[in-house]
């Protein structure tokens, strides 16, 4: 189904469902601030206590009787006919915390629950093929979604109503209201589930393009203009708020004008990375971005900080500093890396998946400062500096008199307004950090999530490789094969598969399409920074294993969800990029590199196929398709097979790496290599061979000259 068909019929199934909504009532909570706050001494414990998700540990001793996802609750429901209520969020969310302390907690609103439901709690993150189809549901039913999420189903688990966060009185409202009705008319409810798993199945869908795949740049230039349209000029982004960081949105930006030489798309993308920079979704203090802005100016962050999130922004402002050579953006990187080593990283191996937005039971309490406070930890000339740098005034201001640190003027322009000289500066900004750095260690501290998901863990994985390759720093180089021993040593099954989720030496969930996609994606950018080969021959068998069991070549998309995973309500595709891009872009992109990389003629058709199917919905919603995007900028546009040979080899790849031409592949080797790349390219000699579809130019011995070759 294409995308205004999947609206059409949406808006038609909201209609048909519409006479259900007047017993209900949700809002989306924009003024209450209470955390969730927890006794030493517990009065009442649940099936969750035996979980490893700390999400699903936050709720192990509400008064509501939660039970896990599974078998065991569906069966109680059956036998006792009760509604399910599955409630999905995932513990860095602050509205699923003020919705736990506001009804989860109280015993007379978990009285209503447990007598009337059985109720089921689901970390997201865990399972994602499980909020995927209540998503689908509660979008399907308001038109809108998002955490808490709040399904109610039959006993088989089809839905018949949702909706997100709820104020106690409403949600009381919801519960008596559903639980009468289905007590007198159970028929309707059947009938609204009937529509409603419809409904779901339609939208997963997907209209398969009949011809032969053929691509030209006319989408790519439709595409980026009607894009542009929305682009906030002042403040780089979009034009609305909340500003989330889209870096695979920025990332196809950056490669689309450079390779088609449009600079308004570079200066945008150049904007919004200063900006967010600058802003305070970025901790100016310990590093590492926030998961958005709720305001226009990147000012005032939703605190929460997710590992994918910088994970492909360390890899986003590599890449911007190949192109732009902008010291802020190598500044960005390496203190977002510490700040994933200090905070989110796993001694024993893995990276932690995020850091909650409340501390104390408020919004970003661990990250604001008072001016009393600065005053009492800094010198007289480090308060006159962070005064001006991370400005200490109605910019900065945020509430009850805290301050949210960010900056608005590069260093030469602040170092010139407090007469000192850049390095003078940098070394009062250094001490200034470190000071505060180590005040926060006295705070108390956000809530950690510490499952270590593989799909995360991969992005961080490539962040820390492309790092490695363009700042040619080996201790980036060694986290990162380390991080993907890790994952291939505890998450790799002995039949090839991968499980998701790993925490305290125990490995479980079968893995999703996503996970398959980032660990393939991750161990093709090893192999581009090291030319060890096992890494392409382990992401070839990985994709063996992924056509298998989750390939449907009729629609030409691979499945969320293994065929070896218990069907719930659907099958569901993932098509569209998000903050994390689309599983199947991912997948459609890897199978072009291991297609050149094997010459393996399915794996490239399969990859033109999938760009084929959704081609004629990339010109109008741009945003949604950036890293379609970028495969399609390697099917139009000379792509350039880059094979460096001989005893300098990683010499020369690093000084290939100084220069930015993002239409590559590369492949090389010392002596000798098994792929067809590199068949006859191997002399006495250091040597740069620039091909394109496999007719390759003279040899040359040094980077410059390659790269005149390549422009």
């Amino acid at each position: 189904m294409n995308k205004t068909k999947s609206i059409l019929y949406k808006k038609s199934v909201y209609f048909i469902l519409s006479g259900l909504m007047f017993l209900f009532y949700a809002c989306n909570g924009q003024n209450t601030h209470t955390g969730a706050m927890k006794t030493k001494e517990h009065l009442f414990t649940n099936q969750l206590i035996n979980q490893t998700s700390p999400y699903l540990l936050q709720h192990a001793h509400n008064p509501v009787n939660w039970m896990p996802f599974g078998e065991a609750a569906f069966e109680k429901a059956k036998k006792e006919n009760k509604l399910i209520l599955i409630s999905i969020g995932y513990a860095a969310c602050h509205w699923c915390h003020v919705m736990e302390h506001e009804s989860f907690e109280d015993t007379v609103v978990a009285k209503i629950m447990n007598d009337n439901f059985v109720c089921i709690k689901v970390d997201r993150e865990e399972r994602p093929d499980v909020d995927n189809i209540y998503m689908t549901a509660v979008q399907l039913i308001t038109g809108r979604g998002g955490w808490p999420l709040n399904a109610f189903t039959l006993p088989d688990g089809r839905p018949v109503y949702g909706g997100t966060y709820f104020p106690r009185e409403n949600w009381i409202e919801v519960l008596n209201s559903l639980s009468s009705q289905y007590k007198t008319k159970p028929d309707k409810f059947i009938e609204y589930a009937v529509q409603l798993e419809a409904g779901i199945k339609k939208a997963n869908l997907i209209e398969v393009v009949e011809g032969s795949p053929e691509f030209d740049s006319s989408t790519l230039n439709e595409m980026a203009l009607n894009w542009s349209r929305n682009f906030d000029k002042k403040d780089g982004g979009m034009n609305y708020a909340p500003k989330f960081p889209i870096p695979n949105n920025l990332l196809f930006l950056l490669r689309y004008g450079a390779i088609m030489h449009d600079q308004k798309a570079i200066d945008h993308v150049k904007l919004t990375l200063d900006k967010m920079a600058y802003g305070g979704i970025y901790d100016q203090v310990g590093g590492g971005f926030a998961r958005y802005s709720t305001d226009m100016k990147w000012k005032v962050p939703h605190f929460e900080k997710m590992l994918y999130d910088n994970a492909q922004l360390i890899s986003l402002y590599s890449e911007a500093y190949q192109a732009t050579k902008n010291p802020l953006y190598r500044d960005i990187v390496y203190q977002t890396i510490e700040f994933t080593n200090r905070e989110l990283s796993n001694p024993n191996g893995g990276f932690y998946s995020s850091l909650d937005a409340d501390s104390e039971g408020e919004e970003g309490k661990f990250y604001v400062w008072s001016k009393p406070e600065l005053n009492k930890l800094l010198s007289e000339k480090e308060f006159e500096v962070a005064e001006i740098y991370f400005n200490l005034n109605n910019k900065g201001l945020w509430e009850n008199n805290n301050y949210i640190l960010l900056r608005d003027e590069n260093d030469t322009i602040v170092a010139e307004k407090l007469n000192i000289t850049p390095d003078q500066l940098s070394i009062h900004v250094e001490s200034i950090r470190k000071k505060l750095i180590n005040k926060r260690k006295e705070r108390i501290r956000p809530g950690l999530d510490d499952k270590i998901l593989t799909s995360w863990n991969a992005l961080m994985i490539k962040g820390y490789s492309d790092a490695a390759r363009v700042f040619d720093n080996r201790e980036f180089l060694e986290k990162s094969e380390e991080q993907m021993r890790f994952i291939l040593e505890k998450q790799l099954r002995e039949d090839g598969g991968l499980n998701h989720n790993y925490k305290e030496g125990t490995s479980n969930i079968n893995a999703y399409l996503e996970d398959y996609a980032t660990v393939i994606e991750a161990l093709i950018d090893l192999y581009q920074t090291t030319f060890n080969e096992d890494y392409l021959k382990k992401a070839n068998r990985l994709t063996q294993y992924t056509i298998k069991h989750f390939y449907n070549p009729e629609s030409g998309m691979f499945y969320f969800t293994s065929d070896k995973d218990p069907l719930v309500v659907a099958r569901t595709y993932e098509l569209t990029d998000n903050v994390i891009p689309a599983s199947n872009s991912i997948m459609a992109r890897n199978l072009f590199y291991l297609g050149q990389y094997f010459d393996k003629t399915k794996y490239l058709e399969i990859s033109k196929k999938m760009l084929h199917t959704v081609r004629d919905t990339m010109a109008k919603h741009g945003s949604n398709y950036s890293n379609w995007g970028i495969l399609l900028l390697n099917l139009t546009q000379p792509y350039f097979e880059v094979a460096i040979t001989g005893k300098n080899y990683l010499d020369l790849l690093n000084d290939i790496e100084q220069f930015y031409i993002p239409n590559k592949l590369l492949v090389g080797g010392e002596s000798s290599g098994d792929l067809p790349l590199l068949k006859g390219k191997f002399t006495n000699e250091s040597l740069i061979y620039v091909c394109v579809d496999k007719a390759c130019q003279r040899p040359v011995k040094n980077a410059s000259e390659a790269i005149k070759q390549m422009r």
